[in-house]
């Protein structure tokens, strides 16, 4: 059986033709002959489906249009005549039935339909008469066009209707069929299996058949006895007979069975022939399904385009009803425009009359204008003429004036001259006097004004300190020196602590012994960091303020930077790149790099930027990158390049942090040979938390000998043998080594506050040492701080109750009671830092009756949610406000309006919030870990002596702890309101400049260099 199916294609304004269509590539289905025993059901069943006929209902038509019986008997025919070039042949096996609609191509067009153009109307009569009748003859014939695709939409919709239920019976009649033979084979293959078990069996018997003859063979062979003999062979020929009897039966049996069993290979044979032609079948079915598929997609588009055809005619009829009108509207449009015609050429007539009027208006206007021109003109002359004799005369007057006035000025500066010249040699002469002064005293003159009472009292104070044992036998020799020839340095030292108490007029006095005996150093720092510029924490500010201190001691002092891109260039002063490159080795080759100069708080600085692929330093952050040992290791060695090749000599090489303890290593095993050899290198660790481990073959890109250093006496990391740490390396390969306090230097010496290092600082003991840090006091200095809302000091606190209404006022806390105490805190939110007791100060600060004001955020994500949660609950608290985010400004207000300032770290290496807090007359409550400890202690400590005592302090890191020392401070403030004053007081006028701790570090210097000159003149 096979079926030709055909499709009919339908294009919005035509109707199809003959030709192939490439956009709808759907070819026709023809199904495969079948062959087997049930054929002649399905050609029959066939036959009934092909008898029977379709009657679909006609498509709905618009009531007010009817199509002519001549227009009609025209669709039909065509109809036909398509129908009739379709042959269909039919043959005992299959029946082919190919119909195919072939309609006649029309020539007019839809989109194509001409327009009534507006300007034809009016040139051409004839043509407008004619276009209504065009436009109706068009629309008729599109109107038919249309009603014959509709009818062949309706032909192609049946016989697809048609094809598509005879491939479904088809399809149901090869499943059922396929299903009996399946059944079949499966029972043909059971049979199969039973034949083949039997025929084993028979082999067994005639194996074991041909054994008993070859048993019987050979007894007669062997010679038995007669008897024995007969015996056997009767009775292996009874077996024999039997067996034989059996075989025949059984051979009988095969023979039957084969017989049987090629039968069924062979019906076997033939079902799976069956079996191929059916499933070549059910294949064209599935393939008729799809094309199925594809038909109802395609009566589906036709549908949709019977619709469009549908509305379009719709639309045709009613632009043909409206057209019937046209020729009355043309009539009506004719007669207006023959009228406008004559109007027109009367205004034309009348416009060309107007026009000759106005160019004669215009000509007389010009006329006019020039006389009225040349009137004006001479009457300008006229007064222009009487003005400038009036003028001339008024100037005339006016420079006798001035040759008066000339003379009298010229008399009043030659007086104010000589007066100038005569205050110009008074003043050069004073200037002379201050100078001769300025120079005695520098050189140590004498001071003539002061009595002798004066410096008796002054000998009397250098030789109690001597007594004392404050002071050296040496030094007090000195001073006494200095006293007797009463020396202007010594006076002007007594007059400078004078509101000093006696631990710091010693100090004063040391200073002045020591920077008459001590030489100047050349000084240079290496580091990541530097404030104000590039600053991340504490290390700029240490590198800035110690430099700035020992500048002013008259050391020179010069600090190496990296050139970052986010570095704050309009806190340089003076930057200019320098016209020559450094070039440094890195991985196996020689990198340039660009060096800057500029100045920093009146300190030189150099800035390197490195010409490298990877752009170290032109990341938009100062660390955090996955390759910062490779940046800052390649920072290292080409800031000792820049020194070998600018020929410097430095005493001191001062490298911080992890990230140039590079330094150490790379200058003892390479730069001491190529003759950077003056240098003592000193290295402080700020933080022993961040050591900067990584794998020990990265080590080799700054051109360090990895075999050599990755040893446990040098580099190689304590808790990995494959890893090494360049903090370890300095402390090794460094002449001295300090940290930030001494309380911390003895902290990490043990396995809690190590970090691993303990081993190695206990091992190097002997040149480590904790100096605590100090604080800028030019930045942070209450009385000249433009931040504040008023500036104060210690004996104006006045002040600093202004500033703390005005905080309150900004933050919109509550401003109800003046003595409300006022608890501060600026840190960064991270574990270090304590934020579980911070928490805690918080809403335990509020149950006192007290207020909080915290500022800071945090880079810990949990932590900063955490956080943001307890902002939210105080939002609108009078008594709580936390801003989570550092503002400068905001900070220094926060300092001055504090009552107290809270600082419950679990470690911390120096800090120095509790001295600016001090500074600012906010009393510290901290816990007793690294410098907290060694510049903050207790009021009800008796230990201590008093004179030191200036805040509260705790032990453990829990809330108890934090309990206690705020519960007695808010009871000091509370009650105790004049010694709280008189506390302050004390707070804000103790010294935490870098002044001393320059002069330890300066010290420090100092013996390392004096070992090193002395170990260069023990080898000479």
């Amino acid at each position: 059986m096979a079926t030709k199916l055909s499709t009919l294609y339908v294009v919005h304004g035509f109707s199809a033709s003959n030709h192939w269509n490439p956009r709808l590539p759907i070819t026709p289905a023809r199904l495969l002959p079948i062959s087997c025993k049930m054929r002649h059901r399905i050609f029959s069943s066939q036959r009934k489906r092909q008898a029977r006929k379709f009657s679909p209902e006609p498509l709905p038509m618009d009531e007010n249009f009817q199509i002519s019986d001549d227009e009609y008997s025209e669709v039909q025919s065509a109809t036909t005549d398509a129908m009739s070039k379709s042959p269909e042949t039919t043959t005992s096996s299959s029946a082919k039935v190919d119909t195919r609609f072939t309609v006649k191509d029309t020539e007019t067009n839809m989109d194509n339909s001409t327009l009534v153009d507006e300007k034809s109307l009016t040139e051409n009569g004839n043509s407008e008469e004619k276009l209504p009748n065009v436009r109706l003859e068009d629309l008729v014939g599109m109107i038919r066009n249309a009603e014959k695709d509709i009818l062949l939409l309706n032909e192609a919709r049946i016989r697809a209707l048609e094809d598509l239920e005879n491939i479904l019976y088809d399809k149901e009649a090869l499943q059922g069929k396929i299903n009996i033979l399946e059944m079949r084979l499966e029972e043909t293959d059971a049979r199969i299996e039973v034949a083949a078990q039997e025929k084993t069996q028979v082999e067994a018997l005639e194996e074991q058949l041909e054994n008993l003859k070859n048993e019987l063979v050979g007894r007669t062979t062997t010679g038995e006895s007669g008897h024995d003999a007969y015996d056997d062979r009767d009775k292996i020929l009874n077996e024999g007979h039997l067996l034989h009897y059996n075989s025949f039966y059984s051979l009988g049996e095969v023979q039957s069975l084969s017989e049987k069993l090629s039968s069924l290979r062979n019906e076997n044979m033939s079902l799976k022939e069956d079996m191929r032609e059916l499933r070549a079948g059910l294949k064209n079915v599935m393939e008729a399904d799809e094309r199925v598929l594809l038909l109802e997609k395609e009566c589906s588009s036709l549908g949709a385009s019977l619709k469009d055809l549908e509305s379009k005619l719709v639309v045709a009829q009613e632009d043909v009803s409206k057209l019937s009108y046209l020729p009355f509207e043309c009539m009506d449009l004719r007669e207006k425009i023959e009228s406008l015609q004559g109007l027109h050429d009367k205004a034309t007539i009348q416009a060309d009359q107007a026009i000759l009027t106005l160019l004669e208006n215009h000509e007389l206007q010009k006329k006019v204008d020039r006389l009225e021109e040349s009137v004006e003109e001479a009457h300008a002359y006229r007064l222009s003429s009487e003005k400038i004799q009036q003028h001339n005369d008024l100037m005339q007057q006016k420079i006798r004036l001035l040759e008066e006035s000339l003379q009298c000025s010229d008399q009043e500066i030659h007086s104010n001259v000589e007066l100038y010249q005569q205050s110009v040699k008074e003043f050069q002469d004073t200037l002379n006097s201050l100078k001769e002064e300025s120079k005695k005293k520098a050189q140590g003159g004498p001071v003539d004004d002061m009595p002798w009472e004066f410096w008796s009292r002054l000998l009397l104070i250098v030789d109690g300190w001597l007594l004392e044992k404050k002071i050296s036998s040496k030094d007090a020799e000195l001073l006494r020196e200095m006293a007797w020839n009463r020396d202007g340095r010594i006076h002007d030292a007594y007059l400078a602590c004078k509101d000093k108490n006696e631990h710091e007029a010693v100090s004063i006095f040391l200073r002045l012994t020591a920077s008459m005996t001590r030489p100047r150093l050349h000084i240079i720092h290496i580091a990541a960091e530097m404030a104000p510029v590039a600053k991340v924490g504490g290390l700029g500010d240490v590198v800035a303020g110690l430099s700035k201190a020992l500048q002013k001691k008259g050391h020179l002092v010069e600090i190496i930077l990296p050139k970052y891109d986010c570095v704050q260039h309009d806190r340089i002063g003076d930057l200019r790149a320098l016209d020559v490159a450094v070039e440094s080795y890195f991985d196996g080759h020689l990198f340039k790099n660009k060096v800057w100069v500029g100045t920093v708080e009146g300190l030189p600085v150099y800035f390197i930027e490195p010409h490298h692929p990877a752009k170290f330093f032109w990341r938009g952050q100062f660390y955090g990158e996955h390759d910062d040992f490779k940046r800052f290791s390649f920072f290292s060695r080409a800031a000792l390049e820049l020194l070998l090749q600018a020929g410097k000599k430095p005493d001191i090489i001062h490298c911080h942090d992890w990230h140039t303890a590079f330094v150490a290593p790379l200058y003892w095993d390479i730069y001491v040979h190529k003759g950077l050899d003056s240098a003592r290198i000193c290295f402080t660790c700020h933080n022993f938390e961040f050591q900067g481990i990584a794998s020990a073959s990265e080590l080799a890109s700054c051109g360090l000998d990895v075999h050599q250093l990755n040893k446990p006496d040098r580099m190689q990391d304590n808790s990995a043998h494959d890893r090494v740490n360049p903090v370890k390396g300095a402390i090794v390969f460094s002449n001295s080594v300090t940290t930030v306090s001494p309380t911390y230097a003895q902290e990490v010496r043990t396995a809690g506050g190590g970090h691993g290092l303990h081993a190695t600082l206990n091992s190097q003991s002997r040149k480590f040492v904790g100096i605590l840090n100090g604080i800028d006091t030019d930045t942070w200095d209450p009385r000249t701080d433009t931040f504040l809302t008023v500036q104060y000091g210690a004996d104006d606190l006045l002040g600093k109750a202004e500033n703390k209404e005005a905080l309150r006022k900004y933050l919109k806390l509550s401003s109800a009671e003046a003595r409300q105490p006022l608890v501060g805190c600026i840190t960064r939110l991270v574990p270090q830092k304590g934020v579980h007791l911070i928490r805690h100060a918080i809403y335990r600060t509020v149950e006192l009756g007290g207020q909080f004001i915290l500022l800071g955020s945090s880079s810990v994500s949990h932590i900063q949610r955490e956080f943001e949660s307890i902002a939210n609950h105080f939002q609108n608290h009078p008594h709580a406000r936390l801003i989570l985010e550092y503002d400068e400004a905001l900070s220094h207000s926060i300092y001055a309006a504090s009552d107290m300032f809270i600082i419950p770290s679990i470690f911390e290496p120096c800090g120095i919030t509790q001295m600016i807090a001090m500074r600012y007359g906010s009393v510290p409550i901290v816990r007793k870990t690294g410098g907290l400890n060694d510049s903050v202690f207790d009021v009800d400590d008796d230990e201590v002596p008093l004179m030191i005592r200036n805040g509260f302090t705790f032990l453990t890191p829990d809330e108890q702890g934090v309990n206690s020392a705020l519960e007695r401070a808010f009871e000091n403030y509370m009650k105790t309101g004049e010694t709280w004053q008189q506390l302050v007081q004390k707070n804000m006028k103790t010294d935490f400049s870098w002044d001393l701790s320059a002069s330890q570090y300066e010290e420090l210097y100092e013996k390392s260099v004096t070992r090193a000159r002395a170990r260069r003149t023990a080898h000479t």
